[in-house]
Parts: C-alpha cells; sequence; structure tokens
C-alpha cells in the first residue's frame, strides 16, 4: 500500500511538472528566432550583470521588456510595427535570459534597477516603456522605484502578488520551484507591489490582459483602478499571449495608445 501511494504521488507531481511546461510553453509562445538584429546590437555593464540590448529607429524612444524565460525576440512584431510608425525601439533581455548574464539569484527589483540604469545611461528623458508578462511588473517597479523615470507606460498580463496569478499555473509552478532565487522561484514569490505604490504612479498606463489569461481578471482590474486614470482592456478570446507574440493586435493597440497620449512626433 505504502509503494503504491509513493508512485501515485510520483505520478501526479510529474503531471504536474509536465502541466507546468505545457502552460508556460502555451503562454510564452515564440515569435520564431531570427538570424539577424533589428538594428545595432550591445551590451551594457549593470548591477553586476551584462545586459544585452538592440536599438533601431530614429523616433521617440520606446523600451520592450519581454516575459519570464524569453527574449526580446518574443516582442518582434510589436519592434517591427513600432519601427514603421516611427519609433525608436530599445529591445532588451533581462538578466539570466537571452543573451544576457546569469545572476547568483533574481528578483524583479534587481530587474527593474537594470533598466532605470540603462535609460540614464542611454540619455533619455521619460521614455515610453511596454513590458509583458515579467516585464510588465518590470516596468510598474521602475516607474514605482524611480519616480518620473518614463513618460508613459503600458503593461499586459503583469501580476503585483502571485496570489493574482490562476491557481491551474500557479500551483504547478510552485511543485516545480525550489531552486532558491531561480526564475521560477521569482514566479511563485515575487513581487509584493502595494495598491498605494500603485496609487503613486502618474503618468498614462494601459493595462491590458485575456479573458483567458494566466492573471486573475479581478487582479487585472485591480491594478488599472490603483494607477490614477489608467485604462484597462481585457481581450475577448485572448490568452497569456496569443495577442502578443507573433499577433499585431498589440502593436496596433500600442501605437494607439501613445498617439491618443500625445506620445509622437507631429
Amino acid at each position: 500500500m505504502h509503494v503504491v501511494a509513493e508512485k501515485n504521488s510520483l505520478f501526479i507531481r510529474r503531471t504536474h511538472i509536465i502541466l507546468f511546461f505545457i502552460i508556460l510553453l502555451t503562454c510564452v509562445s515564440r515569435t520564431g528566432v531570427r538570424a539577424e538584429c533589428i538594428g545595432e546590437h550591445e551590451t551594457m555593464e549593470v548591477n553586476g550583470v551584462s545586459i544585452y540590448y538592440e536599438v533601431a529607429g530614429e523616433g521617440l524612444p520606446v523600451i520592450l521588456l519581454h516575459g519570464n524565460g524569453g527574449s526580446h525576440r518574443d516582442l518582434y512584431m510589436e519592434t517591427s510595427q513600432l519601427l514603421d510608425a516611427g519609433y525608436k525601439v530599445y529591445a532588451v533581455d533581462s538578466r539570466g535570459q537571452g543573451q544576457s548574464s546569469d545572476a547568483p539569484e533574481y528578483h524583479y527589483v534587481d530587474m527593474a534597477d537594470d533598466v532605470y540604469e540603462l535609460i540614464k545611461a542611454w540619455g533619455l528623458e521619460k521614455p515610453a516603456l511596454y513590458g509583458w508578462s515579467d516585464g510588465g511588473i518590470i516596468g510598474l517597479l521602475v516607474e514605482i522605484r524611480h519616480p518620473g523615470t518614463l513618460g508613459i507606460l503600458a503593461v499586459s498580463g503583469a501580476n503585483t502578488d502571485p496570489e493574482g496569478l490562476r491557481n491551474s499555473f500557479l500551483w504547478p509552478a510552485r511543485l516545480f520551484a525550489g531552486s532558491s532565487g531561480s526564475l521560477t522561484d521569482m514566479i511563485v514569490n515575487e513581487p509584493h507591489i502595494t495598491e498605494e505604490e500603485l496609487a503613486g504612479i502618474d503618468i498614462p498606463v494601459l493595462v491590458t490582459a485575456g479573458d483567458d489569461d494566466i492573471i486573475k481578471e479581478e487582479h487585472t482590474e485591480m491594478i488599472a483602478e490603483s494607477i490614477p486614470d489608467a485604462e484597462l482592456m481585457i481581450l475577448s478570446g485572448e490568452s497569456h499571449g496569443s495577442y502578443i507574440a507573433g499577433s499585431e493586435k498589440m502593436g496596433e493597440i500600442l501605437i494607439q495608445f501613445f498617439d491618443e497620449n500625445g506620445y509622437k512626433y507631429e
């Protein structure tokens, strides 16, 4: 009986881990690896890590941040659309992901400080930032930790606490976590952004999610309601990444949001 119970427990654990990978791959679908860069590609040493980024275009700056375990290539469609619309795009690989160097452990606040240091080094004044998933969390933290750094912000599928994730994603992730400081460990233990901190964000903000997102819909609504005058968009029939990776929808939404808030060349 004890042996059967152990086998059943092992089977359940393996099933949960497989389910977690399926969910993760579904949520963070790839646009496909491209051999060429979008423009210039550089690395910069900030906060003890080497951050890889690509930059192209000549207009107003837009920083793009990908999700957990991804890279700047996941937002290739948005990059192309923004370049066509006349913006200058800075596409960043977060620490420990893409072509950026590893770190001993991973925390959202460190990634936000990496972006802040990049913005200072680039000499940008109140740039736009778009972040998907973890990138959205990082974008919120950039403005919370360094108020006035950004001029306009858009986030998709972001959460301010692990409890904002649907249990169908969070529970398998917790089973798979356990390597202290890993990227998966970060998902299940962070962030912890308060409504009061969100209320201090004083720039135009767009908050989006799919109605079949891994983020609870009421949690997305809370984020938008906590940020003064933030715009909320829940996309019908969309998941965590279906309207972002390889889709033209998010790029069109971004360009319209920037346009409506005067972030464009006249």
